[in-house]
């Protein structure tokens, strides 16, 4: 009998576990938490520039909800189509407003880039399912950062716009994970 050395066992340890979790992720609900990079959420210190960064993540979360909405556009489900137009129709008035607030209060003229959206890939049974992970868990992040900026900035338009996407992002979160549980009790 011959024996296995222990890096040898150590690393297929490792790897098992890392497939195991990569596995996990994808094939649960769950997996749609850690589809955007929580690092990029924070804005970080409430300094005289955390105002123009929360700007800069919103226009990159709005062009997330394009992004998104633009590949629920092959949806069978009559809600879905409709919310990936509404999306499309509305996000970039919202991107519009925070770059024109971007160039007024900061002289920034800089495009934002545009963020990686999970590839939702072809129609089939669990579509649908898909673009509701990815847009619920798009919801949480637009939260997390409202609610950090809440904290951190003094300016009444801002503020108005965190309070504004905060009760949006609620209300739809709502609908979403109603949709969810309804079609795939989730």
């Amino acid at each position: 009998m011959q024996k296995i050395s222990i890096y040898l066992s150590v690393s297929l340890i490792v790897i098992g576990f890392i497939i195991g979790v990569g596995a996990g992720y994808s094939f649960t609900p769950q997996y749609s938490l850690s589809m955007y990079d929580k690092n990029s959420m924070d804005l970080g210190r409430a300094d005289k520039w955390v105002d123009l960064r929360y700007i800069n993540a919103m226009i990159s979360h709005h062009r997330g909800a394009i992004l998104v909405a633009k590949q629920a556009e092959i949806s069978g489900r009559p809600e879905v189509t409709a919310l990936a137009k509404e999306i499309q129709a509305n996000e970039p008035k919202a991107i519009a407003e925070l770059y024109a607030w971007k160039k007024a209060l900061y002289g920034d003229t800089k495009q934002v880039v545009d963020p990686i959206v999970p590839n939702l890939g072809t129609y089939n049974d669990t579509f649908d399912l898909r673009f509701l992970n990815a847009i619920i868990a798009h919801h949480q992040n637009g939260l997390i950062m409202t609610n950090d900026i809440k904290t951190k900035s003094s300016r009444n338009e801002i503020l108005d716009n965190a309070n504004a996407v905060d009760k949006f992002l609620t209300d739809t979160g709502v609908m979403l994970k109603e949709w969810r549980k309804n079609w795939y009790n989730i």
